[in-house]
């Protein structure tokens, strides 16, 4: 079978697996949120934070529970990180320096996962356990709760608001995030993935040394990275790592796991907002990126330039060969599509246009389909973004789900779409300009620079993925990319929280015969443009003098 067959025929078990999903899912969390009962165990969650689950909040309560809570995440893994050489299971290893810990912590906190440090020779037990794989659980739910408080505004009127922080956040954990976790650690575990407590042992004889290795709970945190789309691996390797990711078949299982709540939540929309109609636009909309962006991978790196492609059946350089190139591909579009972060390739290691591809991916925001809940989020702003532009060009005030998008609206949308890119553009510059950051990169040139920008672009738009060849660990890289994190996951939630409660305060448009029809295949084009165009004008310099300079050169 050709190499290319294989990738197609891998994309096309996952669509079809992606779509068994997409209906009993996408339902069952529209249920979850909608629901007005309480199970017990969330009861006494309640009680011991001391919330009040039934009652309703308006943005500015709802942005601060959002705050608090992260916060104290943060606060929490950071201590935890900065005693860990003082903990049981800590495997001997030191506590982590102030600046790696802060980085740490604000990485987990904001769904970014982003490690400067090796997993498996920095990070003990119950750091991992305890700290990280808590915090994959929560963030995420902070992110599908902000999605949820979003869609709320566009369901209700008249009323500012928006729901019960805590609610979502206890119901997003324990009956959506917990339930599918436990199911996929199983099959990780079925498939070879470790899941144990095991110290640090060798494991052979090598070139005259020993190698060794160290156990976890690998399997439940593999989970979670990629059901909520997390990213960060118990090992430097991450998906690449055999103890992680020992199959094709396992490899295959991830990508459907990263996708699969993000691709679902669309239904969650529009069953909510009482029109299918609705998320199948948005739907189509994040599909034929996705789609689209793997086919221009598959493009950039199956193309034979010489006969050592032709050997390898494509750019095979930092792939695994358990793999290959198709399945790498779509892993690697996958992963930066939505805000997981995690790899089975080494994207430094792509053609020029390939790693370009992947940057692009984060700099659209993360919208197709995007994080768990991020996404949703993101990809409604570009919405607003999309009909304001199609009521500029017939003349009538744009309307969105029978609410009147106008002056404040915009101001919020606009604010959401130019607070990542700033962030950015502003530390890579700032980067390149400074002689002390330019000697952490590996390579010089172009593809020096495209270390350098991936860096902060997978920061601030909460991916975590490394370009590999950047030495991120280092006071400066620690610390910026740290403050890109954190501002790049919680300034924009902001303007989503004003957006909605403006939007539920706001009384139902009745429909008319000039009313932009929002769920058919028009509007999703005219979607699929404004986030393409909006983000080539963005980005397109920087691309420029990174990715697509290193690519014609080749």
């Amino acid at each position: 079978m050709s190499p290319v067959l294989a990738g197609v025929l891998q994309l096309l078990a996952l669509i079809a697996a992606l779509a068994l999903a997409y209906r009993p899912l996408g339902d069952y969390m529209a249920r979850v949120y909608s629901s007005d009962k309480h199970l017990r165990v969330e009861k006494w969650i309640y009680r011991g934070i001391g919330a009040n689950p039934n009652t309703e909040m308006r943005w500015p309560a709802y942005l601060r529970g959002v705050l608090a809570f992260s916060a104290v995440s943060v606060l929490f893994l950071y201590v935890l990180q900065r005693v860990q050489g003082h903990l049981p299971g800590s495997l001997g290893f030191s506590s982590i320096d102030p600046d790696q810990a802060f980085n740490t912590a604000a990485s987990f906190v904001t769904n970014t996962n982003w490690q400067s440090y090796y997993g498996e020779q920095a990070m003990g037990h119950v750091v991992q356990t305890g700290g990280l794989a808590v915090q994959n659980f929560v963030s995420a739910a902070v992110g599908i709760a902000v999605a949820v408080a979003l869609v709320r505004g566009f369901a209700r009127s008249r009323t500012g608001e928006l729901g019960n922080f805590w609610a979502d956040l206890v119901r997003g954990t324990i009956r959506i995030l917990l339930p599918l976790s436990v199911v996929a650690a199983i099959v990780l575990v079925a498939c070879g993935a470790i899941q144990n407590f095991a110290g640090i042992h060798e494991v052979g004889q090598f070139m005259g040394g020993s190698q060794q290795w160290n156990g976890g709970a690998v399997a439940s945190q593999e989970a979670i990275k990629e059901v909520g789309t997390n990213g960060g691996g118990y090992f430097n390797a991450n998906s690449a790592h055999p103890f992680e990711n020992p199959t094709p078949l396992s490899n295959l299982f991830e990508i459907f796991l990263l996708l699969v709540i993000p691709f679902s939540l669309t239904r969650t929309f529009g069953r909510m907002v009482g029109s299918l109609k609705q998320g199948y636009a948005i739907l189509a909309t994040v599909a034929t990126i996705w789609v689209g962006f793997i086919a221009l991978m598959w493009w950039t790196e199956f193309a034979h330039h010489g006969p050592a492609f032709d050997i390898a059946g494509g750019a095979m350089e930092g792939k695994e060969t358990r793999f290959g190139v198709g399945a790498s591909s779509i892993f690697a579009v996958s992963t930066t599509l939505t805000s997981t972060g995690a790899v089975d390739s080494f994207h430094s290691s792509f053609t020029g246009f390939g790693g370009g591809i992947t940057m692009l991916s984060m700099q659209l925001g993360e919208i197709a389909p995007g994080g768990t809940g991020s996404g949703l989020y993101g990809i409604l702003i570009m919405a607003i973004i999309a009909v304001f532009i199609a009521g500029l060009m017939v003349g009538r005030t744009p309307e969105y789900l029978g609410k009147k998008i106008g002056t404040r609206q915009i101001k919020f949308a606009a604010c959401y779409i130019l607070i990542t890119p700033a962030l950015v553009l502003v530390f890579t510059a700032a980067a390149m300009a400074l002689p002390t950051p330019g000697n952490s990169m590996t390579n010089s040139g172009s593809h020096g620079f495209s270390e350098i920008l991936y860096a902060y672009t997978s920061g601030a738009n909460n991916n975590g993925s490394a370009f590999a060849g950047l030495n991120a660990d280092t006071q400066w890289f620690n610390s910026t990319i740290g403050i890109a994190m954190l501002l790049g996951r919680f300034l924009p939630m902001v303007f989503v929280l004003a957006l909605a409660g403006s939007l539920a305060e706001q009384k139902p448009v009745p429909e008319t015969a000039g009313t932009l029809r929002t769920d058919k295949p028009l509007f999703t084009g005219l979607l699929v443009g404004a986030i393409l165009i909006i983000t080539g004008l963005t980005y397109f310099p920087a691309l420029a003098l990174g990715p697509l300079a290193e690519g014609l050169a080749s």
